[in-house]
């Protein structure tokens, strides 16, 4: 192991144990001479390695800050990804609508488009041919949470941190065959969503906020595992969720947010925090 790996999984064993202890953490850019994007994701595999090494499962990717109006607030410059696992998805309908939100840090909520890879896609594929991958689409909603206090990091952070994912909590799923994939992909752009919270109308989002569609996001995550030579490429059965289709907001126990789409097949769905 060389420096820069020891580095790495010191870094890792530290996230990790601040999370399980819901413990904050200062950003690492602050501290840590040179952290950059590529640490970062060397940082993201060793949390990968201890997670699945304590009995949890890799299932997909997150994908986040491909919502441009956003970055400004979070202080970012590009879009990043992280793991998700079968501790951190859920079926809504199977959960009761309701998640328990008090194991995560400053949690903000972000409604988003699901897909379930039937195959792996590969790099360099158009996004009718990754759409050609996917088993089924499905709205969903990312709860997001920094370690960081007051959300106050670089993009370097949030790729060591776990990607800022918390949980990702899933809608209703379409099997691609419902729409012809020329109405998926016209649809996936043109749609659009409505985020409430106790009924009353807090956002306003379409398909286009994520990078100009959520297939193009996934075009964007292809493309960046196919320059990385330490993280796996995403393989047949994993899930990934796309970004927010609209701004982030905080969440707080006691609430109900939902959704509504337009032009689109997708159910609304709502969900209790606790």
């Amino acid at each position: 192991m060389n420096a820069e790996q020891g580095l790495a999984r010191r870094i890792a064993e530290e996230v990790l144990a601040s999370f399980d202890a819901h413990r904050t953490i200062e950003p690492f850019t602050g501290r840590v001479t040179g952290f950059d994007l590529p640490l970062a994701y060397q940082v993201a595999a060793e949390v990968r390695r201890l997670r699945v090494a304590r009995g949890e499962k890799a299932a997909g990717r997150k994908i986040g800050f491909t919502n441009t109006a956003i970055w400004a607030e979070c202080n970012v410059t590009a879009p990043m990804w992280g793991d998700m696992y079968d501790t951190t998805i859920h079926d809504l309908e199977s959960i009761g609508g309701k998640f328990r939100i008090a194991h995560l840090f400053e949690p903000k909520i972000e409604p988003e488009i699901v897909f379930g890879f039937a195959e792996a896609p590969k790099p360099g594929m158009t996004e009718n041919e990754i759409l050609g991958c996917v088993d089924w689409i499905a709205p969903g909603f990312e709860i997001v949470s920094s370690m960081f206090p007051g959300w106050k990091f670089q993009g370097a952070d949030t790729v060591a941190a776990l990607g800022v994912h918390g949980a990702l909590l899933t809608g209703k799923k379409v099997p691609r065959g419902r729409l012809t994939d020329a109405e998926w992909l016209r649809q996936l752009v043109s749609m659009k969503i409505n985020l409430f919270r106790n009924d009353v109308l807090e956002e306003q989002g379409e398909g286009a906020n994520t990078l100009g569609s959520p297939l193009k996001s996934l075009r964007h995550l292809i493309a960046v595992l196919d320059r990385d030579r330490i993280n796996p490429p995403l393989a047949a059965g994993e899930i990934v969720t796309t970004g927010t289709l609209t701004r982030l907001r905080v969440i707080q126990s006691g609430e109900i947010w939902s959704v509504a789409f337009t032009g689109i097949p997708f159910e609304g769905y709502s969900l209790h925090i606790e």
